[in-house]
């Protein structure tokens, strides 16, 4: 092994560390880990000159986005994306065009350029970060939110836009070169490499990863999910369509696939790693120098570039039905330039549409915008109103399984734990917007939605479980679902976890199947073991709480005949003597009355 080999791998070990070191701290400090893998490009590329060869990186490293947005496409069947056309077509198109024009009018206004150059820089500044939305709207779990949905609606709007725009290059290249190319053949071109991929996927994949599964190799699966997703990619990008693009058409098509959950988790590991050094490389990537030397055009162009990207989505979202708040959300997320800019720039310089200088400068630019957003959704934070609870998208598409479990509390992530260890597949909706973002950073799929609304619960899947299992907070909420349930599906069989004592016995006066408190085996739990730290031993602990549960049962059962009060006798005021429950040390003998006379004489 030669030195320069030593050095890279050197290198190699200098960026996973910093991996490690970035993420918990930038989560510790609530900056997030974007910010933090960033700030360890800068520091370790630019700033100490520990690492080199950022762009090379960041070539290699635009893999991460690749598989990211394979990962969308698999939780977007075909059906669920046709229903998103008027937001994409409409909502991330007006953004672009709108957004493009007025920076186009800008970049002449602040520094005078050649109309050709003026264009690309507006068109190519329009553009946003799919990597770092995505990852700030999956790290908050904001995916599934009428925000989330709307951004991502915009960003993929824009990953279709690269294609005209560096198709615009050739064109707009001086002295007419590339006006041979056919716009017309390029087009026929893309349709016929979407045709083939749509063919493959729909007729091929399915066949090859069954045959792959029945051999029951592991790696097999594994090389065949990256085969599938890096294919799909570079086909779409030697046809001149971008290989982001191309990943998410292929997860679209596999995302009614059985074998998508499989294909999902083989997948993650390798975006995770790719994305965090993706961000790094964009650090690494800085040019200092550019930054010194057009300080003042870029501490003008940042704010300004962002500003203006900020007003105008912020607009289009409420023009398009988004309260103020999710707009605003829209607006702090989306106001950076994006990756794809660093390919649209670097092009034009080659095509002499604008100098080299000019490429870096753009692309500090982009970079810096990068480096604030996580600053920018604070802001946006805020400055939301004061206002009711956020609603969701209510889409229940692929719900339905044997158990239905409505409202994940801490009782029901239990619950929910104990039920997928046995292999039951659990549907769960939950009305709280917040409980949700924050189970999905944990994998969790639940559904948002009111359980008390009977469309809700038909949409659950609620017909075709074996079981409901009613997990909610409040004592009003749970009972208008055990009420709902009676009345229009009688035969669902009901589990419903249980206020208090009170509750206990107005739920058994309505016949459900099964109900607890949500305190009680835990408090015995807890005494059972207080009594086992005071030496009992672990048989004779095991019947006393065995013996308070059965005089439980038994005072239930007299309360519900005589009265909340009744059954007092069964509960225990003041220290049973002797130890309840002890065995003796020698079976008792019955006394003979006769005997028992005759020695008294």
């Amino acid at each position: 092994m030669d030195e320069h080999d030593i050095s890279y791998y050197i290198e190699t070990l200098i960026l996973l560390a910093g991996a490690v070191v970035a993420a918990p701290l930038a989560k510790r400090t609530g900056l997030g880990t974007v910010l933090g893998y960033l700030l360890v490009g800068v520091i370790m590329g630019p700033v100490l000159r520990i690492v080199g060869g950022g762009n090379q990186i960041l070539d290699f490293a635009e893999l991460g986005v690749v598989l990211l947005l394979f990962l969308i496409g698999l939780e977007l069947t075909p059906s669920r994306l046709w229903s998103m056309r008027q937001e994409i077509f409409g909502l991330g198109l007006l953004q672009v065009v709108i957004t493009g024009l007025i920076l186009f009018a800008l970049v002449l206004m602040l520094r005078p350029q050649a109309m050709s150059a003026a264009i690309i820089i507006g068109f190519g500044l329009a553009l946003s970060s799919t990597a770092f939305a995505l990852q700030i709207l999956e790290e908050r779990g904001e995916r599934n939110t009428e925000a989330g949905r709307r951004a991502f609606s915009i960003l993929l709007f824009q990953d279709l836009a690269i294609v005209p725009l560096l198709a615009m290059i050739p064109l707009l290249t001086p002295y007419g070169a590339g006006m041979e190319a056919s716009p017309v053949r390029d087009f026929a071109i893309a349709v016929a490499a979407i045709t083939c991929l749509v063919l493959v996927g729909r007729y091929v994949l399915n066949p090859l990863f069954q045959l792959i599964g029945s051999t029951g190799a592991r790696e097999a699966m594994i090389a065949a999910a990256l085969l599938v997703v890096l294919g799909s990619a570079v086909l779409l990008q030697v046809v001149g369509l971008s290989m982001a693009m191309g990943a998410f058409l292929a997860g679209v098509l596999l995302a009614e696939s059985s074998y998508r959950h499989e294909l999902e988790a083989d997948i993650e590991p390798f975006r995770g790693i790719l994305l965090a050094l993706f961000f790094m490389a964009v650090g690494l990537s800085l040019n200092l120098d550019v930054v010194v030397n057009h300080l003042g055009l870029i501490i003008v162009a940042v704010p300004c570039l962002m500003v203006t990207k900020g007003i105008l989505i912020y607009g289009l979202c409420r023009l398009f039905g988004s309260t103020h708040n999710n707009a605003l959300r829209i607006a702090g997320l989306l106001p950076q330039g994006g990756e794809f800019g660093f390919v649209i720039f670097t092009a034009a310089a080659g095509a002499h549409i604008f100098s080299q200088d000019t490429a870096s400068i753009l692309i500090v630019i982009v970079t810096v915008s990068m480096a604030l957003t996580p600053f920018t959704t604070y802001l946006a934070r805020r400055l939301e109103s004061e206002k009711a609870e956020e609603e969701m998208e209510e889409n229940f598409e692929n719900a339905g399984s044997d158990i239905l479990m409505i409202g994940f509390s801490r009782f029901g992530q239990i619950v929910c734990q104990t039920l997928l260890a046995g292999g039951s597949d659990v549907t769960i909706i939950d009305h709280s917007a917040d409980q949700i973002r924050n189970a999905a950073k944990f994998g969790f799929n639940i559904y948002f939605g009111d359980g008390t609304r009977k469309d809700v619960l038909l949409a659950a899947g609620i017909k075709r479980t074996k079981l409901v299992a009613v997990c909610t907070h409040g004592q009003a909420t749970t009972d208008r679902i055990v009420d709902l349930i009676h009345a229009e599906f009688p035969d669902a069989k009901l589990f419903v976890r249980s206020h208090d004592r009170t509750h206990t016995l107005a739920l058994r006066k309505k016949g459900i199947d099964f109900e607890i408190r949500e305190t009680f085996e835990s408090s015995l739990a807890f005494s059972r073991k207080i009594l086992e730290t005071l030496g009992i031993d672990d048989e004779t602990a095991r019947e006393i709480v065995d013996d308070i549960r059965r005089r439980d049962e038994e005072r239930l059962q007299i309360q519900a005949i005589e009265g909340f009060y009744a059954g007092g006798n069964m509960l225990h005021t003041k220290p049973v003597r002797p130890e309840p429950l002890i065995k003796p040390k020698r079976a008792s003998e019955r006394l003979d009355l006769k005997d028992t006379a005759e020695a008294g004489e």
